[in-house]
């Protein structure tokens, strides 16, 4: 009798759990940075994104960075393609990043609908200020000539950083 009561509990607990399917994920993070290229003078978010599940054709992907100067958030519209396994976000130019501040990105899946099929949020924090990048690019150009507004004629070289950021 205690056997049958036994696969009885059994039987019930595993009908329950097929009852209580819970959302798929459909996308998980795999990792987030700052990229800061002293080159071009810019600093962007990088997010990257690892397909889990099957996602529906026509999909996009809507990440929306926090803004480091404030205002509001860089958004990013990003077709989804069957082919790809792993996503990759990189936002627009960022100003006035902060060492060891968190900065918040959310990221909803959508399909051809419009429907939301699934929502991530995350935060990113540099360990770098965005000072140490300077304010215009070292290079121009697809040779990476020498910019001259850096580079002057006599000698001279100008690295300041005169970006204007809130407090």
């Amino acid at each position: 009798m205690r056997n049958y009561w036994i696969v009885m509990a059994a039987a019930t607990a595993l009908l329950l759990s097929a009852c209580q399917r819970q959302a798929e994920n459909l996308v998980e993070v795999t990792g987030h940075l700052f990229v800061f290229n002293y080159r071009v003078a810019s600093a962007t978010y990088l997010l990257t994104l690892k397909k889990t599940g099957p996602i529906p054709d026509g999909s996009v992907i809507i990440a929306e960075f926090e803004n480091p100067q404030g205002g509001d958030p860089l958004v990013l519209n990003q077709k989804i393609y069957p082919i790809d396994d792993k996503i990759a976000l990189q936002s627009e130019k960022l100003h006035c990043v902060r060492k060891d501040r968190p900065y918040s990105v959310s990221v909803r899946l959508v399909d051809k609908d419009g429907k939301v099929l699934q929502e991530l949020k995350t935060q990113f924090r540099s360990d770098l200020d965005q000072t140490v990048l300077p304010s215009k690019p070292l290079v121009l150009g697809a040779l990476y000539e020498k910019n001259p507004e850096v580079f002057k004629p006599d000698g001279s070289v100008d690295f300041s950083n005169t970006d204007k950021c809130p407090a």
